[in-house]
């Protein structure tokens, strides 16, 4: 059979005809481009148009947590806890109790240090007396020396008489005109006046020695009670300091709260002995929550205080908005308060980006609408348009 039985020609096709489809796909790959990169360009001009009006306006991060200064209560005083009355996680308010140490020695040192203040001020008491004592004494003894020296002048008066009655005498005992046993007489009463007379000048130095000793006992009176009164004596204001100590540890038997807040990590129970200083527990001021936020620092080129911030909490889903404003930046990055700060200057150092505590303070009503707690992640978007 001929080879071409059943084949069928085909016709040949003109120059026309095969450069029309490359063309068309040429065309249609080059409206795709131009398509494209309208989109690219349109999307970067939304996309920039965006940045400048709105983007550039905020910082955000979700490195954020929630935070408290967190009121640890310990004991001031020793003893064994009779009562502890709250329990974890319970609201309380400031002043209310939070657990009782046994006040029985307390009350026992306030009644001996209120015996000591008695004792105190009656011993005052006797120094103001025996001041006035010294001084009537010390007069009583001004009078003595007085009378001691009119002794003394009437003594010298008598020895000098005698002296003349014995002298004339003994002059005219020689002529025999005075007989022996007037001479003798007269000798005895000169005798008599000469010790008189230096008894009446013994008498005066006595008098005036016991003069010098009631002054001195009386200035040594009068230090203790110089320039105080009765109340305001040292020894008594000693005493009353003692009693103010002794009711002072009385009244911190009774542990009370120092904020309002939530009770945490409670640490006694009834029946345990703490020393001074033991942590009872913590107190957790809810109510006055902040959160630390921590931005990079290439986020912070525009952040200062005072400017609003907007937040969601894990805990309430983004349906519910906190509002606070920036209180201050941290003093340092975290890495530079680390208990192991990084040493970038020894071995191969990689650059890191670094993250500053932003302080934010959230808005006292949305806190009691939405109450947070210490440690919950939050996310943390601030203004930076506003200065």
């Amino acid at each position: 059979m001929p080879d071409d039985i059943g084949s069928h020609p085909q016709p040949a096709l003109t120059g026309d005809a095969q450069g029309k489809p490359a063309s068309n796909n040429g065309a249609r790959r080059k409206r795709l481009f131009m398509i494209l990169g309208g989109a690219v360009a349109g999307a970067a001009v939304l996309w920039g148009g965006y940045w400048l009006l709105i983007g550039s306006h905020y910082v955000a991060t979700d490195n954020a947590y929630v935070n408290a200064d967190t009121a640890q209560v310990t004991a001031l005083v020793a003893g064994q806890i009779i009562e502890a009355p709250v329990s974890e996680t319970q609201m309380v308010k400031k002043g209310q109790v939070l657990a009782l140490i046994d006040p029985a020695d307390y009350r026992l040192a306030v009644e001996r240090a209120r015996a000591e203040l008695g004792q105190a001020e009656r011993r005052v008491g006797q120094y103001f007396a025996n001041d006035e004592a010294l001084s009537a004494q010390t007069s009583a003894r001004n009078a003595d020396i007085a009378r001691a020296e009119a002794q003394l002048a009437s003594a010298r008066s008598d020895f000098s008489r005698a002296e003349v009655e014995y002298g004339r005498r003994r002059n005219l005992s020689a002529s025999g005109a005075v007989s022996g046993d007037e001479l003798t007489q007269a000798e005895n009463r000169f005798q008599a006046a000469r010790a008189a007379l230096t008894a009446a000048q013994a008498g005066l130095a006595q008098a005036r020695a016991n003069a010098a000793q009631s002054v001195g006992q009386q200035k040594a009176a009068n230090a203790l009670i110089a320039g105080t009164d009765a109340k305001t004596n040292p020894e008594v204001a000693a005493a009353r300091a003692r009693l103010a100590q002794a009711e002072l540890d009385l009244s911190r038997t009774t542990i009370r709260s120092p904020v309002d807040g939530v009770v945490a990590r409670k640490q006694v129970v009834v029946g345990q002995k703490i020393a001074n200083g033991a942590p009872v527990m913590s107190v957790v001021p809810i109510q006055s929550a902040y959160v630390d936020a921590n931005f990079k620092e290439v986020q912070l080129r525009k952040v200062r205080a005072g400017q609003p911030v907007e937040l969601t909490s894990d805990l309430y889903g983004k349906s519910v908005k906190f509002h606070g404003k920036v209180a201050g930046l941290a003093g340092g990055t975290g890495s530079a308060f680390a208990l192991i700060p990084a040493q970038n200057a020894t071995g191969n150092w990689i650059k890191v980006v670094q993250r500053v505590p932003v302080r934010i303070v959230l808005d006292p009503k949305e806190l009691a609408e939405h109450p947070l707690r210490v440690g919950l992640s939050m996310e943390a978007t601030i203004d930076v348009s506003k200065r």
